[in-house]
């Protein structure tokens, strides 16, 4: 039990005079285990954007979960390529398939809010032109092609698919891979042509 949850479970015994906590109160952050409706939400989840998106891996449906669920766990790339068997490239290209960034992957060694800009003005313009205007490797331009345009797709979704990540996997500010400010880092910019999913 991790400190975190010893400190909730403390709190749940001082308000309710109990000496127990049941089993999916005690179970720790991520963990699905025993939670059939969680594990049919993350199922369908990721079902609905392989169907809406396409997306640049092969990872089945199955293996995105098992990927989702040890990203919010705290997995690096490597421990994700490793517990799937895959190289790390395909586990980077998977999570920005999901959405699910980390802050790193802004940590361009340019202004990415430039780079975005320029790309959208011009979605055609080689990779070697870029390359050479944003003086770094012609693999940098393709990484951070990828990151800008998958949050992108993300911001057009309202950040959706992220945000029922959080829901169904932990506490968004627990799981943070990804912090508040990265996620609204230029959205005035990415407001114009936003869809709009409102249910009431």
């Amino acid at each position: 039990m991790d400190e975190k949850t010893e400190e909730l479970r403390d709190i749940f015994m001082d308000v309710t005079d109990s000496d127990t906590v049941t089993e999916s109160q005690a179970a720790t952050k991520g963990s699905l285990t025993d939670d059939e409706q969680a594990r049919d939400r993350l199922a369908d989840l990721v079902a609905e954007m392989h169907d809406r998106y396409e997306f640049e891996t092969d990872l089945t449906d199955g293996q995105l979960c098992e990927l989702a669920l040890s990203f919010y766990d705290g997995a690096s790339d490597a421990e994700l390529a490793r517990e799937l068997d895959v190289e790390r490239r395909t586990v980077f290209r998977a999570r920005l398939d999901l959405h699910l960034f980390r802050d790193r992957d802004l940590d361009a060694p340019f202004d990415v809010e430039s780079f975005r800009r320029r790309v959208a003005g011009d979605e055609s313009v080689a990779t070697s032109d870029l390359a050479d205007e944003f003086d770094v490797s012609e693999s940098t331009i393709r990484r951070y092609r990828r990151v800008v345009a998958a949050q992108d797709e993300s911001r057009r979704a309202n950040d959706r698919y992220r945000d029922e990540f959080d829901s169904i996997l932990g506490d968004a500010d627990l799981a943070g891979p990804m912090t508040q400010e990265a996620r609204q880092d230029g959205l005035d910019d990415a407001t114009e042509g936003m869809e709009t999913d409102v249910s009431f």
